[in-house]
């Protein structure tokens, strides 16, 4: 009984699938045909070739294929419900180097290799996903017209219907039919299968592109934490350094002054106690600048609040319970929201400001949302350059939505580990 159960689940689950499979299959087909025409194109370019006449054609023919090469990538990608990455190397520079592209890049090879496969097949699976079912309602209404069709018109698999024995096998023969067509989603599948393995990028490309990225994000992290060890000395040397040198002076001369002027000597140390005060502040600022002590004592959605609080902008903070997360991601997070209401003041304005934050635990989400002028642009050392450059050192992305007019909407994903 539960394999009888099983068998009808699989099978009311490809009905559902039915029409979606058979859409597929008919686009894959008009596809297939482009594919064959370009198959064509792409032979004759290459036997012109074999004349050093084609060769300058060659590169451009590549290009031309790529749009019918991209459009069914993301039919599969969106068949399968994953993406397929497309990877090229640009076909750039002089002409030798343009062809030295075309044959290196394994991805134009993998192209041809899929529009060769698929003007082959395609064409027929959409004419047996179009054909089928026809056939099918044909067989399935023969008992109810044979008798009204003039004799010899009516034919069923090579057999001419024209009595009940004859119409009801017609009838009969409706039923493997149909156990066919409910084997379309399956070659749909297939197809998006044969197009991932043909188009997606080739063994290495991934972990090759993987590592650039990594490289890149690393060298802007080292950077960005060299000019903020920068900004750090540079606090310490001109604020609490300073200080606590006229502090060290000031005691001095009051020690100088204790027995002949100890009114004088009083005063000093006095202002000496204030410039001490003075330089525990700003000590206090650099290490809340470095890591905010608020942070590990409230948590970030307390720290939050308190920075919505104290925005000049009217701001609002919707946020889900995120719990704690790591101490890097919190201290990033804090900091992208602090640059981003700091920009939004200066740059945007706006009259009211939004922060919210949430996600799973291994993902930490937050928008900046505001109601300014928007056409906010990401610009080479400038604040949204900045917080890119935190995303990215965890291996995060930043995304900037700015349109004139506004709003302008700052999403920010952190990845919080395993």
């Amino acid at each position: 009984m539960t394999r009888v159960n099983e068998v009808l689940r699989t099978a009311r689950e490809r009905v559902l699938r039915l029409p979606g499979a058979i859409g597929y299959l008919v686009v894959g087909g008009v596809t297939s045909v482009l594919a064959l025409f370009a198959v064509i194109g792409l032979l004759v370019v290459g036997a012109f070739c074999l004349i050093g006449v084609g060769i300058p054609a060659l590169p451009e023919a590549m290009r031309l294929v790529r749009p019918l090469v991209s459009f069914e990538r993301r039919r599969a990608a969106r068949r399968l419900g994953e993406p397929i990455i497309e990877a090229y190397q640009p076909i750039a520079g002089g002409l030798r180097q343009r062809v030295t592209t075309v044959f290196a890049d394994p991805a134009n090879r993998r192209d041809v290799g899929w529009l060769v496969a698929h003007a082959l097949t395609g064409i027929y699976a959409a004419a047996f996903a179009v054909a089928l079912p026809l056939s099918m309602i044909l067989q399935l209404v023969t008992p109810a017209i044979w008798q009204h069709v003039p004799p010899g018109e009516l034919t069923s698999f090579g057999f001419e219907v024209d009595s009940w024995p004859r119409a009801v096998l017609s009838f009969v023969i409706a039923f493997p039919l149909g156990f066919l067509i409910l084997q379309l989603p399956v070659v749909a599948h297939w197809q998006a299968l044969l197009a991932r393995a043909l188009l997606g990028p080739a063994e290495g490309i991934v972990l090759a592109d993987r590592v650039a990225a990594l490289t890149a994000t690393r060298a802007a992290a080292l950077d960005a934490h060299g000019a903020e060890l920068r900004r750090i000395e540079r606090d310490l040397h001109d604020g609490a350094q300073a200080r606590i040198a006229a502090v060290i002076m000031q005691l001095g001369l009051a020690d100088q002054l204790r027995e002949q002027d100890p009114e004088a000597a009083q005063g000093l140390v006095r202002k000496a106690q204030d410039t001490a005060t003075a330089a525990l502040a700003e000590l206090r600022d650099v290490v809340r600048n470095v890591y905010p002590p608020v942070l590990s004592d409230r948590g970030l959605a307390s720290a939050i609040s308190a920075l919505a609080a104290r925005s000049p902008i009217p701001c609002v903070l919707e946020s889900s319970e995120v719990g704690r997360r790591p101490a890097a991601v919190e201290a990033a997070a804090y900091f992208v929201i602090t640059e981003a209401l700091t920009n939004a003041t200066k740059h945007s304005g706006a009259e009211h400001l939004s922060v919210t934050m949430g996600g799973p635990p291994e993902l930490l989400r937050i928008e900046i949302r505001d109601d300014g002028a928007g056409s906010a642009v990401e610009t080479y050392g400038g604040g949204l350059a900045g917080i890119r450059r935190r995303a990215e050192a965890l291996d995060g992305r930043m995304v900037l939505t700015s349109p004139p007019g506004g709003p302008t909407v700052l999403r920010v994903e952190l990845p919080c580990g395993s």
